[in-house]
């Protein structure tokens, strides 16, 4: 294996630990100005951005990933439709079992959920003596560092493996990237957004916790006498906060003797806008994968479960989940097939039934294609996920579209032209 003798950074995703439990194992993070660390650990525990990163994973995953072979017509060799490329060894590897462990959802739900945490996905190609792709592996993005060679492509180096890799040995997804070579994860550039989200969860906690209205300082006046020992002050004050402070005792009634007087100090839930706050930092994380509030059952201020979900819905296909899908269908035709073999084969992931209307509008359009044409029964019976039928390929002609130029000369023609004329378009 050729390894250039020396190597520039392009970026680097530092090593940490195994895929398995990269979920439970504590890495390096950012500190943000609330005062947060954000990691890859501590974001996820942010519920909202927790349903973002899962559910762009799911809907990817959930899709079938197909290997399509273009068909050519007999006649003029040129391409005129497409077939499933069973017969090509990659197929059974793209579109069922990656690799030994994993199934195809699972294996698409790691990869993007990977992608939308740390901005890129790695994977270990494994080949047989031919080339041809026989399993595809998983690594954790933080055990690899991504090297320029002097050929200005990228070299992988890849913790507890030897040597370093090749790009035909690595398949590698990145998101959006200044360098070209590493992926920027959105915890690291919107770290701060993601921070505050924390620190506002964690302020909450701590309102339920301690109780916050009962903040504040007991001023006892001057011919009460004094407490003449620190220790009987702290034991004043602990008895107060264990009988008024905590949920338990959240609305309890406080009785102060001696002239005391209670000076609250801290501000209630109301005058911090906690819930305000909260669900602003939901908008923030939503607006940082582009995902609109609703689909992460955050239903603040909008109907849209009563009106327009389908088309919130097939903006989120066609804006948000798209293009994450073609980074994976991009990545997969460079790495997983040879120049030659992308002349007549291609990847191509099935989300056609997600940008689907609902029945009616379904049909209605399907009416039209069949009355104008353009579709025939089995186009329309493939479209709903239906066996095709014996007859089912006729495509229909109306008999009141004709050539303008021939209807004029039918109005000018003798009697024995027109009923040529009208043969010849009844037969087109």
């Amino acid at each position: 294996m050729f390894i250039p003798a020396m190597f520039k950074k392009g970026g680097s995703v530092s090593a940490r630990q195994e895929w398995g439990n990269w979920i439970s194992s504590m890495s390096s993070g950012s500190k943000t100005k609330s005062g947060m660390m954000v990691t890859t650990e501590t974001a996820l525990a942010n519920a909202a951005l927790r349903s973002c990163v899962t559910l762009l994973a799911e809907s990817v995953a959930q899709l079938p990933c197909e290997l399509y072979r273009r068909k050519k017509d007999a006649k003029n060799s040129e391409y005129s439709g497409r077939e499933k490329a069973v017969d090509h060894p990659l197929y059974d590897v793209i579109r069922h079992q990656p690799n030994g462990k994993d199934t195809a959802f699972e294996y698409y739900e790691q990869s993007q959920g990977a992608l939308g945490l740390e901005g890129n996905t790695f994977s270990y190609i494994d080949r047989d003596a031919a080339g041809f792709v026989k399993q595809l592996w998983p690594i954790n993005p933080k055990k690899v560092t991504v090297l320029k060679g002097p050929d200005a492509l990228p070299y992988y180096q890849v913790q507890g493996m030897e040597g370093i890799l090749p790009m035909r040995l690595i398949h590698h997804v990145k998101a959006f990237s200044l360098d070209g070579y590493i992926g920027l994860s959105p915890l690291q550039t919107s770290a701060d957004v993601v921070g505050l989200a924390l620190a506002t969860e964690e302020h909450a906690a701590a309102v339920f916790e301690r109780g916050a209205t009962m903040s504040g300082v007991i001023e006892r006046p001057k011919d009460a006498g004094t407490i003449e020992s620190q220790e009987g002050v702290d034991r004043l004050l602990k008895k107060f906060a264990d009988r008024h402070s905590g949920m338990t005792n959240a609305f309890s009634v406080a009785l102060l003797q001696e002239g005391m007087k209670y000076n609250q100090l801290a501000m209630d839930n109301e005058k911090a806008q906690l819930i305000a706050s909260r669900n602003f930092g939901v908008n923030e994380i939503c607006r940082l994968y582009k995902i609109p509030p609703h689909m992460i059952q955050h239903l603040e201020k909008t109907s849209s479960w009563g009106s327009g979900i389908e088309q919130l819905s097939l903006s989120f296909v066609i804006y948000t989940l798209l293009p994450w899908i073609k980074r994976h269908e991009a990545a997969m035709m460079r790495d997983f097939l040879l120049p030659e073999e992308r002349k007549e084969l291609y990847i191509e992931f099935n989300f056609s039934g997600l940008l689907r209307g609902d029945q009616k509008s379904r049909y209605d359009s399907y009416a039209l294609g069949r009355q104008w044409g353009f579709l025939s029964v089995n186009d329309i019976r493939r479209l709903e996920n239906m066996p095709p039928i014996a007859g089912g390929d006729k495509y229909l002609t109306p008999l009141n579209m004709a050539d303008s130029g021939q209807i004029q000369s039918s109005m000018n023609a003798t009697p024995e032209q027109a009923k040529e004329i009208e043969e010849i378009l009844c037969r087109s």
